[in-house]
């Protein structure tokens, strides 16, 4: 690539004139927008960053962060960047693993990893996902998070490695020391969420909740566990977490987080784009602006992140239109740390607990999971089956092994539609002049039509479906309906031309597509047919030639010309 077509490139994935035009269209909805979402925004961060080990300051710094660089930078005008669920559950085994240091160095690898995908333009590949997997890969985040959550709403303080291990170890703890004042908060929280949220829809209940709850509880001294302190803003920006030598372990985790961030990224644009009129994001500046947004998060503290799928319903709703609302986000969140982080640090972690099952639940859309599992029963297999693993597994292994299941059932599904019928030749049997001429050609002459692929997955049935033809002289492969062919399919095709000569048939060929004859060719599939004019470009230039061959062996009298008919 030339410096300039590699300039350009990068020009592409900055920000432009259009962005402007449209911070100028209405920066009042906006700015209202944006601090409607930065209340609904502060609960989450707080108890994201307190959920992937780091602490709630990290949760903010994340927000502060990586939330005003993705809304410069990011391929959406309406996209909300932060941490999440999804990229919790993916860092607390690193942070368990590794400490901190890991987790800032992860993201920032990370980061780097983004940056590159977009120059590469993988964005496009994001289309390529089954709607079955990403349903599956919500549900079963939806599942992770409210798991997750379940020591700090009993107030239970337990250690391990997996989700599941520690909502056991929680529910052990809680059933032989039951702290009710945690479950009480963490419930009347939730609730308090689940129905308001019905009630009125744009209100944010969550914030209002938890000043309600946290408030009660300073009255009322009761003993529930709080954040604890909070620094006064945003530490000055360091490298000193990195360990040259701990970069080798930490490259696994880090390509991890920088597929889900763009995963995660990618389909919240998406989303965002089917909830407005006219939006339509750029998958290449989306992975761009994450990228810068999880180099600079680390530097500050902050945890990796992502475009939040919840908060950036949030913002459209609200009535965002641009840029500005998401960077208002960022700066009213800023605002909050550096004035207010006394009054933040009293929040009890059951209250965020609350707030985080709420979210959980919410993530759920129980018709749309419905619809999707009774669509056909692959999808539901599908859904079902990255559900699980998201769980039991990993985040990534889930979206893989959803991915290679819906590829596989796909694949399945195309390879039944490979069809071989034999086809009626009345009417296309040149110099067939009566009736009982006709009859003893069609005696001696066969024509079988293949529709559909011919590959590597519908091959071995092009095998089994053939019939054993014995008791003509001459067969017709129709090939004009062939939709693809790749070398297993010539393969076959090939040893199923060898078969049907032995037993002393010859075999013409008809109507192969442009495109098909290379395989064919390469392979030496047709390359003797051709050579002995058995390759033609009609069916009825095809009989004729096996008419002109029973004539040879002194069967009938010669063929008269064909007529033309593809």
């Amino acid at each position: 690539m030339s410096p300039t077509a590699a300039w350009q490139r990068v020009r592409s994935l900055l920000p432009g004139r259009a962005d402007l035009r449209a911070v100028r269209r209405n920066p009042r909805r906006d700015l209202l927008a944006g601090l409607t979402v930065a209340i609904v925004a502060l609960p989450l961060a707080l108890g994201f960053g307190v959920s992937s080990g780091l602490g709630a300051e990290a949760g903010l710094a994340t927000a502060v962060v990586a939330g005003a660089l993705a809304a410069v930078f990011g391929g959406s005008n309406v996209q909300v960047s932060g941490p999440t669920g999804a990229m919790t559950v993916v860092l607390v085994p690193i942070a368990a693993a590794h400490g901190v240091s890991g987790v800032l160095t992860v993201g920032l690898i990370a980061g780097i990893i983004l940056v590159g995908l977009a120059v590469a333009r993988a964005g496009r590949f994001m289309s390529y996902i089954p709607a079955s997997v990403v349903e599956g890969f919500t549900l079963g985040i939806a599942c992770v998070i409210g798991l997750q959550q379940v020591p700090n709403a009993l107030g239970a303080e337990v250690d391990g490695d997996h989700v599941l291990t520690l909502t056991w170890e929680a529910i052990r703890a809680f059933a032989q020391d039951p702290d009710w004042a945690a479950v009480s908060v963490a419930l009347a929280v939730a609730v308090v969420m689940l129905v308001g949220a019905r009630w009125r829809p744009r209100a944010p209940f969550s914030i209002l909740a938890i000043i309600a709850v946290t408030i009660v509880v300073e009255l009322a001294g009761v003993s529930v566990t709080p954040i604890g302190d909070l620094p006064s803003g945003l530490p000055a920006p360091s490298l000193g977490f990195v360990d040259l030598a701990a970069l080798p372990a930490l490259l696994p985790s880090a390509f991890a987080v920088a597929a889900l961030a763009a995963l995660e990224s990618l389909l919240s644009a998406s989303v965002a784009d089917g909830m407005t009129v006219g939006q339509k994001h750029d998958p290449d500046r989306e992975l761009f602006g994450q990228g810068l947004a999880n180099l600079a998060a680390p530097l500050f503290g902050g945890v990796p992140a992502t475009g939040a799928i919840a908060r950036t319903a949030v913002n459209v709703r609200a009535g965002a239109g641009s840029r500005l609302a998401s960077l208002t986000h960022a700066a009213v969140l800023a605002v909050i740390v550096f004035a207010a982080a006394p009054l933040v640090s009293a929040i009890p972690l059951a209250a965020l607990a609350g707030v985080l099952l709420a979210t959980a639940v919410r993530m759920v859309e129980v018709g749309s999971v419905k619809a999707m599992a009774r669509a056909t029963r692959s999808d539901g297999v599908v859904l079902v089956s990255t559900a699980v693993a998201t769980v039991a597994l990993d985040l990534i292994y889930a979206v893989l092994l959803g991915m290679l299941m819906a590829g596989a059932l796909a694949l399945r599904s195309i390879a039944r539609q490979a069809r071989l019928d034999q086809v009626d030749l009345s009417g296309d049997l040149p110099g067939a002049t009566t009736d009982e001429e006709h009859a003893l050609l069609a005696e001696h002459i066969v024509a079988y039509r293949i529709d559909g692929p011919l590959f590597f997955a519908a091959a071995h049935r092009f095998l089994l479906e053939l019939p054993d033809v014995t008791t003509v002289s001459a067969l017709v492969l129709r090939m004009s309906r062939v939709s693809t062919i790749d070398a297993s399919g010539a393969l076959v095709l090939k040893d199923a031309i060898e078969k049907l000569e032995r037993r002393g048939i010859a075999v013409y060929v008809s109507g192969i597509r442009d495109g098909h004859h290379k395989p064919l060719e390469v392979l030496g599939v047709i390359t003797r047919l051709a050579a002995d004019g058995r390759v033609f470009a009609t069916t009825p230039e095809a009989i004729a030639a096996a008419r002109a061959h029973l004539h040879d062996n002194g069967t009938f009298p010669a063929a008269s010309p064909p007529r033309e008919r593809a």
